[in-house]
C-alpha cells in the first residue's frame, strides 16, 4: 500500500477498487509520445505542420475580390499629387538638370491617376490638387536666379508661364475625367430610381 502512495501523481488520491488487488491502483509508467505516432509497420508518419491564421486574415483570403481599385480621399489625393509631382520633378532635375518634358509628362500621368482613383464625393479634389502640386514642384525644385523671396516669386511666375501648356493640359485632363465620372454616376442613379 505504501508503494501505491509514492508512485501516484500529485492531486487527489485514488482508491483501489473494492474487489481488486492493491497493485491495480498503481499507475504504470507513461508511454513516450513517440510510440503513439508509430503505425502498424513501425514507421513514424511525417509530422504535419499547420499554420493558423487569425479569423480576419482567413476571411479576407476567402472573400472574392471585387476588382475595383482603392479610392482616394481628398487628403489622399493631395498627398499623392504633391508626392508624385515632386518625385517626377526630382528625377527630371537629376537626369537633365532642369524641369522639362519629363516633368510635364509625369504631371499628366499624376493628374490622370488622381482623376481615376479619387472617390466620387471628392471628385473636385483631382483638378484642384494637381495645379497646387505643380506650383509646389516649381517652387521647390525650379531654377532660382537670385536668393530672396522676390526672386522665388519671379521664378515661380516665369516657370508657370513657360510651362502653362503642361499645367493646363494636366488640369483639363483631370477635370474632364472627374466630370465624366460624375455624369456617369448621376446617370446610373437616375436609371436605378426609374426602374
Amino acid at each position: 500500500m505504501e508503494q501505491s502512495i509514492r508512485t501516484q501523481p500529485p492531486g487527489p488520491r485514488r482508491r483501489p477498487p473494492a474487489g481488486g488487488a492493491a497493485e491495480a491502483a498503481v499507475p504504470g509508467p507513461a508511454t513516450p509520445p513517440e510510440s503513439r505516432l508509430r503505425t502498424a509497420s513501425g514507421a513514424r508518419p511525417a509530422p504535419r505542420l499547420r499554420l493558423r491564421l487569425p479569423r480576419q486574415l482567413g476571411a479576407a483570403r476567402d472573400r472574392p475580390r471585387s476588382g475595383r481599385p482603392a479610392r482616394l480621399t481628398a487628403v489622399g489625393t493631395g498627398v499623392l499629387a504633391v508626392a508624385g509631382t515632386l518625385a517626377v520633378a526630382a528625377v527630371d532635375r537629376v537626369l537633365f538638370g532642369g524641369l522639362g518634358v519629363l516633368f510635364g509628362l509625369g504631371y499628366l500621368v499624376v493628374c490622370f491617376q488622381l482623376a481615376v482613383r479619387v472617390r466620387l464625393p471628392d471628385l473636385l479634389a483631382a483638378p484642384i490638387s494637381g495645379p497646387i502640386a505643380f506650383a509646389a514642384a516649381l517652387l521647390l525644385l525650379g531654377p532660382v536666379s537670385a536668393p530672396g523671396v522676390t526672386a522665388q516669386v519671379v521664378a515661380l511666375a516665369s516657370g508657370l508661364a513657360l510651362r502653362a501648356g503642361w499645367l493646363f493640359t494636366g488640369t483639363g485632363l483631370a477635370a474632364a475625367i472627374a466630370a465624366a465620372r460624375f455624369l456617369a454616376q448621376r446617370h446610373i442613379r437616375r436609371s436605378r430610381t426609374n426602374s
